[in-house]
């Protein structure tokens, strides 16, 4: 039975999508459904198209081939910022820039907007940050504020481009409990990631390689032969360690081009 949020939509469809970039397939046929109060983790080499599905979704760049349903929702869509440069603005400035709308007029801030701002910030603990200029912060803050501003939208659907790569212990907690909780609400959570222990705190996992390799459930794909049919001998598997959930290692450079 398909499942739908409390304003009756239901999840986003993909129907053989196809993109072409630059001369080639960055995704191939891909045939996925995302439903409403799911959580779901794209893992897959460098340059397998996992930042290509993510702007599909977020509405950022249209299929060749093949139709997107039910993508007409609000979505908050947290990019990579490894080379990004900042202009001088507070983390403040920044959080209360999710609750602009396009207006014919401008219009002030109003109470509902306030307290999204605020309760964000909150949960991603960069309350007390709000007046230090964004690029003063660690990358760690950093992120943990991109993230607030993703909430702070209110949006019907999360997109995050591999949120915790690189970051502190406490960052990375933080991101995976908000990631959670949103999946709770009612939304639709989409990351991508090379750390499998992130991929297996989300509901499924889509191992992907330009084209899907597989779907499931993270205790049935992110397993030794399905890794290798999208890593290739990038994946090592300790088949002598006990504890099977800790037991695979991606080898892989982590670039942050456009995968």
């Amino acid at each position: 039975m398909e499942q739908k949020d409390g304003r009756g939509r239901s999840g986003i469809r993909l129907r053989d999508v196809t993109v072409v970039r630059g001369g080639h397939r960055a995704l191939d046929s891909i045939r996925v459904d995302f439903e409403v109060g799911s959580s779901t983790a794209l893992v897959g080499p460098n340059g397998a198209g996992k930042t290509t599905l993510l702007e599909v979704l977020a509405g950022l760049r249209q299929p060749t081939t093949g139709h997107v349903a039910g993508g007409n929702r609000p979505v908050a869509f947290v990019a990579q910022t490894h080379s990004r440069t900042w202009l001088p603005l507070s983390v403040g400035e920044v959080l209360r820039m999710a609750r602009f709308r396009p207006t014919l007029l401008p219009r002030r801030l109003g109470p509902d907007d306030h307290r999204a701002v605020d309760t964000a910030a909150g949960r991603l603990g960069v309350r007390d940050l709000m007046d230090s200029p964004l690029d003063r912060l660690s990358f760690g803050q950093r992120q943990r504020v991109l993230v607030a501003q993703a909430l702070a939208r209110e949006a019907d659907v999360l997109l995050l481009d591999e949120p915790i790569t690189g970051l502190d212990l406490i960052s990375q907690e933080r991101i995976l409990e908000v990631m959670e909780f949103e999946r709770d609400a009612g939304r639709i959570v989409v990351l991508s990631t090379h750390h499998l222990d992130e991929a297996r705190h989300c509901d499924r996992v889509l191992v992907v390689d330009g084209h899907l390799v597989a779907a499931g459930g993270p205790e049935e794909v992110l397993v030794p032969d399905v890794l290798r049919e999208a890593y290739g001998e990038r994946v090592l598997g300790d088949h002598a360690h006990h504890d099977h959930e800790h037991a695979l290692l991606l080898v892989d450079d982590h670039g942050h081009g456009q995968h």
